[in-house]
């Protein structure tokens, strides 16, 4: 046997053992998932407290719910409505660009032009935004007219400023220079997030500061910059409803004056809710799709999106295979 044995070792190969027949081999054992009994408790309690919930606006009747179907595509609403998406949008538009200038000028070597920027900066974000508000819509009592001629010359035309800076004007100047204070940290932030080794690269490639700052250091800042601008865009939206103290007829000032009316001021309030978590909800649609269009060039794969997320478990539940049903017996 020795011999036996030391003639396998010596050609190279050795016997496995034997193995057992198959009537013999154990059976797979089933792998049983661990159960967490207290995340199934907690959902149904959440469920539960969400149902009430739910089960008490639905059916408390003051909410007067065929009121508000009745007001909620009116035509005084949907004006109001359309005001509200243009302060929005023009206050957006101009307080990022005016935001970019400053943001650029806060990282200037440029003393001087980084001093004002974050004199700038810090004056308007010292300062609410309806004290702004009432200070450029009364503007005309600090400077009852605006005189334009030649320096230490003839004045050549003088304004009334009364009527120059109505509400809706008040407005749009209010909100522009508040958001602008802010956008200017929103990028100057994205701007800071960007390695400082991309700007060294593209002098060493022979680029413009300009073209540098917009073909390398833009497009990676915008990564950090986009979530940032798309929480200040909905809060925009929403703080667009300040502006009905200067009587400015936006979603919400045309929703008072129908409650001044028929006192029905619940239903009213609830129409104007419904508009802003609608448009908000809409918002925050876009603002994923941006994100996740910068996102091309820091990530290997984008990440799924909800419709592609759906359409994978869905795939995947129709390919799980089935458990064959119990037999009843066991084997011999």
């Amino acid at each position: 046997m020795a011999e036996d044995i030391a003639s396998g070792a010596i050609g190279g190969t050795v016997a496995d053992p034997p193995r057992p027949p198959d009537s013999r081999r154990p059976a797979p054992r089933e792998v049983v998932p661990l159960r967490h009994p207290g995340r199934w408790i907690a959902a149904t309690i959440a469920l539960l407290c969400c149902g009430f919930a739910l089960h008490s606006v639905l059916t408390n009747p003051n909410f007067d719910w065929p009121f508000v179907a009745r007001y909620f595509a009116s035509g005084a609403v949907l004006d109001g409505l359309v005001v509200t998406l243009w302060l929005t949008v023009v206050t957006v538009v101009v307080g990022f660009v005016l935001g970019t200038v400053l943001a650029v000028m806060r990282v200037s070597r440029n003393p001087v032009l980084s001093s004002l920027s974050w004199g700038y900066v810090w004056l308007f974000r010292s300062t609410p935004l309806l004290v702004q508000l009432l200070f450029w819509f009364n503007i005309g009592a600090l400077y009852p007219t605006l005189s334009i001629g030649i320096p230490f010359g003839p004045t050549l035309q003088t304004i009334d400023m009364v009527n120059l800076i109505g509400p809706t004007a008040a407005a749009v100047i209010g909100l522009v220079l508040h958001e602008a204070a802010y956008a200017a940290e929103i990028v100057r932030g994205g701007l800071l997030s960007v390695d400082q080794g991309q700007t060294e690269a593209a002098q060493a490639l022979g680029l413009s500061p300009w073209r540098t700052f917009r073909r390398v250091v833009l497009p990676q800042a915008m990564r950090s910059i986009v979530p940032a601008a798309g929480n200040m865009l909905i809060g925009t939206l929403k703080g667009t409803s300040m502006v009905s103290v200067l009587a400015v007829e936006d979603l919400l000032y045309t929703v008072q004056l129908v409650y001044n009316r028929n006192y029905r001021i619940i239903p009213l309030l609830l129409v104007a809710t419904l508009w802003y978590v609608i448009v908000t909800s809409l918002l925050s649609v876009v603002q994923y799709y941006v994100e996740r269009f910068y996102a091309r060039g820091a990530l290997r794969q984008l990440p799924p999106t909800p419709v592609q997320r759906l359409r994978s478990r869905w795939r995947a539940v129709l390919a799980a295979p089935r458990r064959p049903a119990p037999s009843g017996r066991d084997d011999p």
